[in-house]
């Protein structure tokens, strides 16, 4: 391993390996992390849109017409205008509105509705037979919510995580144009303002293989958990 990273820092340069593998790193981190926050509340805004909806179990045009609102009104804003909009809340909460830890804020905050419109759409293509016959047998609105709309769309849920895990990989990469820290910081400083041709070619490269895997992984485990395929 150490022979083939110095063959690797002797095509890049003393200690360019070590930065890309830190700027990995620190990819990594802001993704995971970030997907997570957001989907702690992406997906009860997602299920709150499915079920107050027209066809939903509990309609309400109150409730979605509001949450509809606000949900497309936070994805029409461009990622790069939001991470410099809320840099104010940024610093408040984390301190800094730079490196991996400023950038964790205004990527959740933007995976927020993008995973609300997955879950929703996900919980929607559930059979209506399936939510009928478990109101039938008086199965309440949370254990439907839990039981049938969560536990029949899993596939589908877990398809949608592994869209978000690479749209928010990409939404990092642009972090890096304002200081975001990661691959992309990386791939601004050296590719654009040293024009280092070897180490942007070298940091799409490391991006483009993680989306690969992520997308593989994902793909595997919803594949895994698909009921229709046994």
């Amino acid at each position: 391993m150490n022979t083939f990273l110095s063959l690797v820092d002797g095509y890049l340069g003393n200690g360019v390996t070590q930065m890309l593998l830190e700027g990995t790193r620190d990819t990594l981190i802001m993704v995971f992390v970030s997907t997570f926050f957001g989907y702690l509340l992406g997906l009860p805004l997602g299920v709150l849109l499915a079920v107050s909806d027209k066809d939903g179990i509990r309609p309400n045009a109150v409730i979605y017409r509001s949450l509809d609102i606000v949900t497309n009104v936070f994805r029409s804003i461009p990622f790069l205008i939001l991470l410099i909009l809320i840099i104010p809340f940024t610093k408040m909460l984390v301190g800094k509105s730079y490196g991996t830890e400023g950038t964790i804020v205004p990527l959740a905050i933007a995976a927020v509705p993008f995973i609300a419109r997955m879950v929703e759409a996900s919980l929607k293509e559930v059979d209506k037979g399936v939510i009928e016959a478990a109101q039938s047998m008086g199965a309440g609105d949370f254990t439907i919510i839990c039981k049938v709309l969560i536990a029949e769309a899993k596939t589908s849920l877990l398809v949608g995580v592994t869209v978000v895990l690479g749209t928010i990989l990409g939404y990092s990469a642009m972090a890096g144009t304002v200081g975001g820290g990661g691959l992309g910081d990386i791939a601004i400083r050296y590719g654009y303002y040293r024009y280092q041709l070897k180490i942007m070619v070298v940091t799409v490269v490391i991006l483009v293989l993680l989306v690969q895997i992520m997308q593989f992984l994902g793909m595997l485990i919803s594949r895994k958990t698909d009921k229709r395929r046994l």
